[in-house]
Parts: C-alpha cells; sequence; structure tokens
C-alpha cells in the first residue's frame, strides 16, 4: 500500500475522517516520501531520516483518527502514548524505550496474521489427515478386521460438517503466554537471556484431553501452523517492518512543555520526559525481546492542543526533530452535519445499526442532523471545547429513552426530526451550565 500517491491517501482517509485538508496532505506526502526513501540504495537511504510531523490543534478534531487510519491504510505497525503518562512517577517516569517494544509486539502480531494468512491452507490439509487418523483410531473396532478402509467417505463426511460433534481423544497442552520478565525496568542482555531460559521452563506439558471434532480442528490448527512457522523469521522481519515502517503517535506533547520561567517543580519532570524522548526521535538503537532495533527511520507524529504553551516551549533540539508543523482548526456546524452522516462508518449509522439490532428502525430527518449540529457548536462554543466528541454525548442523550424501551418497542419505525431533538435537548443547550447535563 506504499504504492498510493498522496492524492489516493488523502481520498481514503476522506472516508473516515471530515475536514483538515491540511494535516491529510501533510502525512500523505510524509507516507509518500517514506515510499521514495525506500527505492533507493542502501548507501543513499542510511543518509536520509523521515520527516517526523508536528500537529496542533485542539482536541476531537482528528489527529489521533488520522494518524491511525493512515497506518491501517499501509499495514503498518502503530504505537500510541500519551507524553504524560511519562511524568507520573516524577522526573524518571516510565522508561521511554517501551514505547519501541510495544511497537515491535504490534509489527509482530501483523507479521504473524500474514504468516498465517500464507500457511493456513497447507495446514487444514494436515488437520485432515489428523482428524480422520483419529477417527480411525477412535472406531478402530467398527471397521474391517482386515484393517483396511477406505477414507474417502469419511474425508467427505469430515468437510460436509457431519462429524462435529464426534469425540476423539487428542494430545495437546494448554496454550499460554509466555512470563514476562522485569519488562517495566528495561531489557538488557541479561534480562533477555533470562527471559529466553524462563519461557523455555514454561512450555506446557502435552497432556491427552477429550474433544470434539470441531474443538479439536481449533487445537490442530494452531499446532500445525506453529509447526510450519519459522519463528526466528518471523521475528527478524517483525524488526525490519517496526524499524522501517513503524508509525509512533506521541499524544498530548504540549502536556511536557516547560515554559522558560519553570526551573523546578514539575516542569523539572517535563524537561526530563523530552530529554528521555530526544534519543528515541533522534534515533537510537533499543533492545528487544526479539532482538535489536534501530529507531533512526520510524515515522514519529506529535500532538498536542497548545493552549496554554507553544511548540516552541519545547527543549530546541526536540522541535527540530518535527520539522513539519500542521494546524488542526476548530470543528465548524458544518463538519459537524458532515461528521453524523458522511463518513463511512458515520455516527447516525453506528445508532441505527445498533437500534436495528432490538427490531427498530430509527430514521433521521435533514432537519434533524441541522439541530443537532447547531446543539453540539453551541455547547462547545459555551463550555470546554471537545470537537466532534461532542456528538457522542449529545446522541446518547438524544436516544436515551429510546435505547431503554428498545425491548418493548421492537418492530417500529422512529422518526427523529429536528422538533424531537429540540424536545430532548433545548431546554439543555439553553442552559448557561450546559457541562452539568451534557458532560
Amino acid at each position: 500500500m506504499l504504492e498510493l500517491t498522496p492524492a489516493r491517501i488523502v481520498a481514503e482517509l476522506d472516508r473516515y475522517i471530515v475536514g483538515q485538508g491540511a494535516a491529510k496532505r501533510a502525512v500523505a506526502v510524509a507516507l509518500r516520501s517514506r515510499w521514495r526513501w525506500m527505492q533507493l540504495p542502501d548507501d543513499v537511504r542510511r543518509d536520509i531520516m523521515p520527516r517526523n510531523i508536528l500537529m496542533v490543534g485542539p482536541t476531537g478534531v482528528g489527529k489521533t483518527e488520522i494518524t491511525r487510519r493512515l497506518a491501517d491504510l499501509i499495514g503498518a505497525p502503530f504505537v500510541k502514548v500519551e507524553a504524560t503518562k511519562y511524568t507520573e512517577v516524577g522526573y524518571y517516569g516510565r522508561d521511554v524505550e517501551t514505547i519501541i517494544r510495544d511497537l515491535v509486539e504490534t509489527a509482530l502480531s501483523i507479521i504473524r496474521v500474514r504468516h498465517r494468512r500464507t500457511v493456513e491452507v497447507e495446514a487444514q490439509r494436515r488437520v485432515e489427515e489428523r482428524l480422520i487418523n483419529l477417527l480411525r483410531r477412535a472406531e478402530r473396532s467398527t471397521f474391517d478386521e482386515s484393517g483396511t478402509l477406505d477414507d474417502r467417505p469419511l474425508l467427505d463426511q469430515l468437510r460436509a460438517g457431519e462429524l462435529e460433534n464426534r469425540h476423539v481423544e487428542l494430545e495437546a497442552g494448554p496454550r499460554t503466554a509466555p512470563v514476562q520478565v522485569m519488562s517495566a525496568i528495561g531489557s538488557s542482555s541479561l534480562d533477555l537471556e533470562l527471559q529466553r531460559m524462563l519461557e523455555q521452563f514454561n512450555q506446557p506439558r502435552s497432556r491427552s484431553r477429550r474433544l470434539t471434532v470441531a474443538a479439536a480442528r481449533s487445537v490442530l490448527l494452531d499446532e500445525e501452523i506453529d509447526a510450519l512457522t519459522d519463528r526466528e523469521s518471523l521475528q527478524e522481519e517483525a524488526l525490519r517492518l517496526a524499524e522501517n515502517s513503524g508509525v509512533v503517535f506521541l499524544d498530548e506533547i504540549d502536556k511536557v512543555c516547560a515554559p522558560e520561567s519553570g526551573t523546578h517543580g514539575p516542569d523539572v519532570s517535563r524537561q526530563g520526559v523530552q530529554r528521555d524522548l530526544l534519543p528515541i526521535v533522534e534515533g537510537t538503537t533499543v533492545q528487544t525481546r526479539y532482538g535489536s532495533l534501530k529507531t533512526d527511520y520510524i515515522l514519529f507524529i506529535a500532538a498536542g492542543a497548545f493552549h496554554t504553551s507553544r511548540p516552541s516551549d519545547l527543549m530546541p533540539e526536540l522541535q527540530g526533530r518535527f520539522p513539519i508543523r500542521v494546524e488542526l482548526s476548530d470543528l465548524t456546524r458544518d463538519d459537524f452535519m458532515r461528521i453524523l452522516t458522511e463518513p463511512r462508518t458515520s455516527l447516525v449509522s453506528q445508532y441505527q445499526t445498533l437500534m436495528r439490532v432490538e427490531g427498530i428502525d430509527l430514521q433521521f430527518q435533514s432537519d434533524s442532523i441541522e439541530a443537532l449540529a447547531d446543539i453540539a457548536w453551541q455547547v462547545n462554543q459555551s463550555t470546554q471545547n471537545i470537537g466532534a466528541r461532542r456528538l457522542h454525548t449529545i446522541m446518547e442523550r438524544l436516544l436515551e429513552d429510546i435505547s431503554f424501551e428498545a425491548p418493548e418497542r421492537s418492530g417500529e419505525t422512529i422518526m427523529i426530526d429536528a422538533a424531537f431533538v429540540r424536545s430532548r435537548l433545548e431546554s439543555i443547550a439553553g442552559h448557561e451550565d450546559l457541562s452539568r447535563f451534557i458532560l
């Protein structure tokens, strides 16, 4: 998907996110630049670094969603972290290298899914053979004494699903997750060796279990996929994927800004977080459970509202690592109308789908959409501006009674018009302390 043109990337993002054209163009160009970089010879590529992005804008306008959809679009490993979590325990905070280790784990999950698709057909064939052998063993006494057996009818029955409730004896061990060792304090070479040793000791012993064919098929499929998997190769591939295509979203970066006047207290912690983040963004080598990873070519996208600070309050060295700056604008009344109806999974369609489960057909008239947008915009202007998230709280308030009564109203068609919206929300919208009712 890296071959997508910037225009195509923006068009794909438009399917899910309303407005913010400048931010979409910036990430589309950054993604295309990543594709150009991958076409270069190795000796040239090593000297060209990704152009990281700093998004500036209020909450709820699409910063996170743009980045998340971008990563989904290209199948890249994606990690979102809040910069503030690294100040929770003071100056030292959490180990910022856990960001990269989490990215590698995400990359490994992607690689495993891809690998599963490539070997699943062969694994299914092996599972059928094993199930036939298990069924023959379970019913040996019913077969011809000569030991010969026509497998074809049995295979046909198996594929037709006629044997799903038959029982077989299966030698299998419980699937258990590996034990994490000292993950919160780093990952030195000694820690990694100890991790590997404990994983070997933690291998479950096989035992005999009596399962239905349906349950056995799932267990056997996992076993056969594991047998067709070279774990070391997958881990190496995951490291390469995270290293060359990883996307890290650093949210609330403005919360770790330390104004020039701040020389003690919380500002010391904030400066410490910036100093810890700098090597990761600048380019360093991080030790993970699966090997070392260079962060030089990971795409970092930072975001913040910057209500009480400015990007210039960041450390100069950190500022320089985010050369692309884009500003996201506040949502307008028209934006709210579009958010309610245009995206592929618009808010209106979500509620209609949920109510359809109860047998209720919700019909939103065009004037109801206008009324909802008016109230959402008015509430955001009168109280704290939380962007598109305001629509969720308003919709919940609007449909509270319908949701409560839904089981008893199955089969009804309910029309939502402007009068209905105002009857439920106008008294709230007119109250001077709207947050008491909406949030």
